[in-house]
């Protein structure tokens, strides 16, 4: 057999084969069993090559199907916020002429516009306070919150509302950003369903965090309430796309974010957030979901960050 041949013989093989071949070549020519460097092999030699070949050929060859992860969980549910438009509109009775084309209501329910919704976290707080009007910012909280409103400012949107959490480190980061908006003539809202709590146990979970059963009970339901209330498509008659802010809580945040994606909720725990940081959810009209940043803090300087 000729070098160029056994050459061929060798590329051929899949993945690591090759340097198999080699070394059965280099053991027999060891034992002189061989003839020339790449010469026709001999006795005991040829029979484990031999061996060897056959074993080799039943190996399948290696191909990027083959090692491509299998799709795992369901497939993506586009009535998940239950706007889609033919739910909203199925075994409805109307007043339409029967000459009308049935698929005309169907159309005037679709949602034209995205939602893009920028979730908040919080500013440092004095995490010393017993109750929550004691919870206030820290002057480092204050510049974060600073910090966070020149950056929303500076992305130059147009922002419809901020709604904010009604506890005291939520509302006056609420307050200081908003400054920074004062010109756009911006809302500000409170609601009670974002204040901070135990939204789902966590997988895996975690020893220095262990809230009772009846507190995730009982903040569970608050917070995916307040899911259903604020994630969600565009109502039908919304024109053009609008711009939210929510300032709000970590375990908030990252529960939305997981229901949002349809990823478990119970890996809410897994991701972590700064103080001070950007979240930006995309809610198309189709239904889709896109997660444009998450805990975003890359406008503050490196020794302003913290995570508490």
């Amino acid at each position: 057999m000729s070098y160029r041949k056994t050459l061929k013989l060798i590329c051929g093989f899949a993945g690591g084969s090759a340097v198999l071949v080699l070394a059965a070549a280099a053991t027999a020519a060891a034992a002189g069993e061989s003839r020339g460097y790449f010469g026709e092999l001999r006795g005991e030699a040829a029979s484990r090559w031999s061996r060897f070949t056959v074993l080799q050929a039943a190996q399948p060859a290696w191909t990027p199907a083959s090692h491509t992860p299998a799709p795992t969980g369901q497939a993506w549910d586009f009535n998940w916020d239950k706007r889609e438009p033919s739910s909203l509109t199925n075994g409805r009775k109307t007043n339409a002429p029967a000459a009308e084309d049935p698929s005309s209501e169907q159309d005037n329910s679709k949602p034209k516009a995205t939602r893009n919704i920028l979730l908040i976290r919080h500013s440092q707080y004095n995490l010393s306070g017993t109750i929550d009007k004691e919870r206030i910012l820290t002057p480092l909280g204050r510049e974060q919150a600073e910090f966070t409103g020149e950056r929303l400012a500076a992305l130059g949107l147009k922002y419809d509302v901020m709604i904010h959490s009604s506890m005291a480190r939520a509302t006056e980061t609420a307050n200081i950003i908003s400054k920074h908006l004062s010109g756009l003539g911006v809302d500000l809202v409170s609601c009670d369903l974002l204040r901070e709590g135990a939204p789902i146990e966590p997988v895996p979970p975690v020893t220095h965090w262990k809230p009772d059963a009846v507190q995730y009970h009982e903040d569970g339901a608050r917070i995916e309430a307040a899911f259903r209330r604020y994630i969600h498509r565009a109502d039908a008659k919304q024109k053009e796309d609008s711009y939210e802010i929510i300032v709000c809580h970590a375990n908030v945040i990252r529960y939305f974010v997981c229901r949002a994606l349809q990823f478990p909720p119970e890996g809410w725990l897994r991701m972590g957030l700064n103080n001070g940081s950007i979240t930006w959810l995309t809610i198309r009209p189709s239904g889709r979901v896109a997660l444009r940043t998450l805990g975003d803090t890359g406008f503050m300087p490196p020794d302003k960050l913290t995570r508490t």
